[in-house]
């Protein structure tokens, strides 16, 4: 797809150059991290409002969603927002565009969702936006996917600059995602240096990568720059930190030592009381990078 047609679907869906309402939290800090769940990894204990009050309850800044939102009335928006707000919360990220921005034939749809979700970031006043590169496609040319990765995401942080909304793409696994096309933070630092764009980084989640690749402080020191978002879970079993094989003491240290400033947040599944669980995470990394500063 090229930058006249991207542009055309943009203009299609009626887009506006609002920014984000003032306010609106950002992606970094100078005074240290901020800390934020998943919220997908709870909405199976509890409702949805219920989730984000126990995050809130655990002394976090933020609740990130996976595509929640598009099923919202305009009505339970405004409800939801003005519940944030009282429990000084924010939506700190938002997944939810289902075309991959690595796949040929997905790249309008993509162009689509993308500046849909655009809406739907400045409606909730979130600052970042995730993506996901779609299934690695058999039998292509090498090289396609990584173009067509470069020239989607190239349009989509051209739209999001206009808006004040910074993109992470995230890869997943292959033992999660057996067909994924983007499954290494490695990849991920490429394409972004290629890329180049202040407003378009790499969320580093822990977890995947120590499931198919680990290595994780290394490519912490040598790209932490790109960092663009933390994500949090032990292996196996996606549980709180300190349950499974990473050191994660350790990977707190290096954050603070490399001045990480951003959101840090949990993705697990708690095996004690939610409230307690997600506590104790949180104070653990804050005395962590605490005994770095």
């Amino acid at each position: 797809m090229n930058r006249r047609e991207f542009s055309q679907l943009i203009a299609g869906t009626a887009l506006s150059g609002a920014l984000l309402p003032a306010g609106a939290q950002t992606v970094s800090s100078s005074t240290g991290p901020k800390f934020s769940f998943m919220l997908w990894a709870l909405t199976k204990q509890a409702p949805f409002d219920r989730c984000v009050e126990m995050v809130a309850e655990a002394g976090y800044q933020g609740v990130e969603l996976v595509g929640e939102f598009q099923k919202w009335s305009p009505e339970e928006t405004r409800r939801i927002m003005a519940r944030m707000s009282s429990l000084g919360m924010v939506f700190d990220s938002m997944a939810g565009v289902k075309a991959g921005f690595a796949v040929p034939e997905q790249s309008a749809d993509f162009a689509t969702q993308f500046a849909a979700q655009i809406r739907s970031a400045k409606e909730l006043a979130c600052p970042q936006i995730i993506l996901l590169s779609g299934k690695r496609i058999q039998g292509l040319e090498a090289g396609v996917q990584r173009r067509t990765a470069v020239e989607n995401l190239k349009h989509a942080a051209d739209l999001a600059a206009e808006n004040q909304i910074e993109i992470v793409i995230e890869p997943i696994d292959p033992l999660e995602n057996p067909s994924i096309f983007l499954t290494t933070v490695s990849d991920g630092f490429e394409i972004v240096r290629e890329l180049n764009r202040p407003n378009v980084k790499v969320l580093y989640d822990i977890y995947h990568e120590q499931r198919a690749f680990g290595n994780l402080i290394e490519k912490l020191e040598k790209n932490i720059e790109w960092v663009g978002l933390i994500h949090i879970a032990d292996v196996p079993g996606r549980h709180e930190p300190g349950t499974g094989e990473i050191d994660y003491t350790n990977i707190y240290r290096k954050l603070a030592e490399l001045h990480y400033h951003r959101f840090i947040a949990m993705e697990y599944y708690p095996t004690e009381d939610v409230v307690t669980s997600l506590r104790k995470a949180r104070v653990s990394a804050q005395q962590a990078m605490g005994a770095v500063r």
